[in-house]
């Protein structure tokens, strides 16, 4: 497991900040230790997606086709430049990145944007 952390933090005390302003900023609660959210794995638009905090969010597509009776399937891999600062649990949970209006990067994504996971992965409580 991983221990607590926010990109950019330099230290425990500023990472707690900065997750309750990311949190505050998202609209939503912040998560006690223990139940913090070190990644979720959730399906948008036919792909599988992956937002795991520090990590730019990445991605599968798998088609599937008959060519010449016999069928066919075809993985395409996704990536976005968004980065992830912090993940919410709720219903449904909520993904803060680092694009827009936090800096000025463009992001095909919102900021922050929600999602129902289909996989979690929790910080370690310690």
């Amino acid at each position: 497991m991983t221990a607590f952390f926010i990109p950019r933090a330099s230290d425990d005390e500023q990472a707690e900040r900065l997750y309750d302003a990311l949190a505050e900023f998202a609209g939503c609660e912040p998560a006690p230790p223990g139940r913090r959210v070190r990644s979720i794995t959730f399906r948008q638009d036919g792909a599988q997606w992956v937002a795991s905090v520090g990590e730019e969010l990445s991605g599968r597509r798998t088609t599937r086709s008959l060519r010449r009776g016999e069928l066919v399937e075809h993985t395409e891999t996704l990536s976005s430049t968004s980065r992830v600062l912090a993940v919410y649990p709720g219903t449904p949970f909520v993904v803060v990145t680092d694009a827009q209006p936090i800096t000025g990067t463009p992001s095909e994504w919102a900021n922050p944007f929600t999602a129902q996971p289909d996989e979690v992965t929790l910080f370690d409580a310690t």
